[in-house]
């Protein structure tokens, strides 16, 4: 078993379908044991690989711990759960889903405060009229401390929130909040805004790694393995292959496409048939510019993967292995 690679993915709920969908779509599918209730399971074709079905939170603890070698969980729980996140894990890619924002919210009715610095001006007054700090109610007590500090807000004191955060104020429990958000509208039906610098973190799920997992080799070749697939069909979700033909395609027309487009050769012929591939929200640009050139006809077709020598996602976790092993 100390041989095998421990995945961690959640439990339950739209993480664990997002999570699923998201290794599929990397030709990796999830297999739940013998059904919904086993919390182990497998990825289809990976035989050193072990799936651990847990909740979001748990999955930051055995990162932590080392007892699990990568897992899927948010950025939010990672850098609220861990003072010193980045000397425990790697959050090697972030993965499209579960995005929310953790924010400072206060009352729509203090029309002066906009800003931390505001913030900062009416504790003082706070303090100074009822002799009691400014109460802040929050569930992310480790980030709000961080980000206070940082923005030179000191007199308040936090209210733990074990229930719905953003009715604390109406109900006269705090006055104000920090709490997670996707769109803002939970938090405008409490009459609440988020402050213009307010922003601590933009949360997503990650892909996170453990720098202190036994990892050995066996367990970094399936690494490799899933990194390499993973990386492939990113880089094919955010490319668009671009095929057509030039009477002359110099080098000089080439390096020009790289430089304004981003664009990379892929194939070129003796009768002037280029094949080039092109980040997606370039390709109209590009085709525009390619016609300019002299082309008649532009043709863009999707990826299904695009497999490189180059596998970043696993160096970047070689590297930041290293670098824990140094210290």
């Amino acid at each position: 078993m100390s041989d095998t690679l421990v995945l961690a993915v959640p439990s339950k709920g739209r993480l664990q379908e997002n999570a699923a969908a998201f290794f599929a779509r990397a030709g990796l599918d999830i297999v739940q044991g013998r059904g919904a209730r086993d919390y182990r399971g497998q990825l289809a074709g990976l035989k050193d690989v072990e799936i651990a079905f847990l909740s979001a939170a748990d999955i930051v603890a055995q990162l932590a711990s080392g007892n699990v070698h990568m897992g899927v969980t948010g950025e939010d729980l990672v850098r609220e759960t861990l003072a010193d996140a980045d000397e425990k894990v790697a959050l090697l890619t972030p993965l499209g889903f579960g995005g929310a924002n953790v924010v400072v919210a206060a009352p729509r009715a203090w029309i002066d405060v906009r800003t931390m610095a505001d913030l900062e001006d009416v504790a003082a007054s706070f303090r100074a009229r009822r002799g009691e700090r400014m109460r802040v109610a929050t569930k992310y007590i480790n980030l709000t401390r961080r980000f206070f500090a940082k923005m030179h807000v000191s007199d308040y004191r936090i209210v733990e929130s074990s229930g719905a955060t953003e009715g604390a104020p109406a109900a006269g429990q705090a006055e104000l909040i920090v709490d997670i958000t996707t769109t803002g509208a939970t938090l405008a039906a409490n009459a609440l805004k988020i402050l213009d610098d307010g922003v601590i973190l933009r949360s997503q799920a990650n892909l996170v790694a453990s720098l202190g997992a036994d990892w050995s080799g066996p367990a970094r070749e399936s690494a490799r393995a899933i990194l390499s697939r993973i990386a492939a069909e990113e880089e094919a979700r955010t490319t668009r292959e671009v095929t057509t033909a030039l009477a002359n395609p110099a080098p000089a027309l080439i390096a020009a496409a790289e430089a304004q487009f981003s664009a990379r050769l892929r194939y070129r012929a003796a009768d002037g048939r280029l094949t080039l591939n092109c980040p997606q929200d370039k390709v109209a640009p590009l085709a525009d510019w390619l016609i300019a050139q002299g082309a008649d006809h532009v043709s863009v077709a999707a990826l299904d993967y695009v497999f490189s020598a180059a596998n970043p996602l696993y160096e970047k976790l070689v590297s930041r292995l290293a670098g824990a092993k140094m210290k």
